[in-house]
């Protein structure tokens, strides 16, 4: 879960007919021993069936499971969307090759708490702001920039896409690009669905302006706050060469997430695996 280059929106939108990154694909270890409350679990939405097969991994990687994708996160308007490039579930950068993708920022509470975690282990990790916490804490958004990690687009508001007009969802998307580029010079390569829910206006119109879109194959429901060990042995069990861990800085309380990768970092790291952006 690079820096990118300083351009303004009429580069970007002419970048439509750049071909999206192809993507993607980390260990089962045990979590440390803490009291956590459980948290109930869903099933992996249905796969998009489109003309690319975007985020496919490597050979003999298990799809994602239920463990591994579960939550309420998703909004269930995932489905079949013929005709259109997928959504990335996996990177792919060779063997043990992960991505930390921390969503929902900035927040001037715990992204400076993760930046320095982040800092201590060496770790790039890309962030997915959303437009408005991006106007909110322009300079919590420069720190991420500046430390060098990738700056995802998450939308303006975090609102559910397929249920807007799609006019106004892909209003959604350009906004959160122009606030990004503003604050910090960058225009986003990648952009994350709120909850995961893609529809066929917004696949069309990633792969017109030249943004690679990004989903996720771990998802320990660290936004419910199950509990640090919980959302660590969710991580650790179903982690694998090219996952794509979701985790949340902004949001609400997400002390647990700050306690769980001071855990998991390092153990992911003892385990011979290495950071990777979404993008790179």
């Amino acid at each position: 879960m690079g820096a990118h280059l300083g351009l303004d929106r009429r580069v970007l939108l002419a970048a439509g007919g750049l071909t999206l990154l192809a993507g993607c694909t980390a260990p089962a270890t045990s979590a440390a021993r803490e009291l956590n409350a459980g948290a109930g679990k869903r099933s992996a939405p249905p796969r998009l069936a489109g003309k690319r097969e975007t985020g496919t991994p490597p050979p003999g990687t298990p799809r994602p499971s239920a463990a591994g994708r579960s939550g309420g996160h998703r909004s269930g308007h995932n489905g079949a969307i013929a005709g259109t490039i997928r959504p990335v579930y996996y990177i792919n950068d060779g063997p043990k090759a992960i991505a930390l993708t921390i969503d929902d920022g900035p927040s001037p509470a715990y992204t400076p708490q993760i930046l320095r975690l982040l800092a201590k282990y060496r770790v790039t990790a890309s962030f997915s702001m959303i437009g408005v916490q991006v106007d909110q804490y322009p300079a919590i958004a420069r720190d991420v920039a500046a430390a060098g990690h990738e700056i995802v687009n998450h939308t303006w508001q975090h609102l559910d896409l397929p249920a807007l007009r799609a006019a106004a969802a892909l209003a959604q998307i350009d906004r959160a690009t122009e606030a990004i580029h503003r604050v910090t010079g960058r225009v986003p390569s990648c952009f994350r669905a709120p909850y995961g829910a893609w529809s066929r206006p917004v696949l069309q119109h990633c792969e017109r302006v030249g943004m690679t879109p990004v989903d996720w194959s771990v998802d320990p429901r660290d936004w419910t706050r199950p509990g640090v060990s919980y959302i660590a042995d969710n991580i650790l069990r179903n982690a694998r060469t090219g996952s794509i861990i979701l985790e949340h800085d902004g949001g609400g309380d997400r002390s647990q997430t700050v306690a769980a990768l001071r855990f998991v970092i390092p153990r992911l790291l003892d385990a011979g695996y290495h950071f990777r952006t979404v993008a790179a």
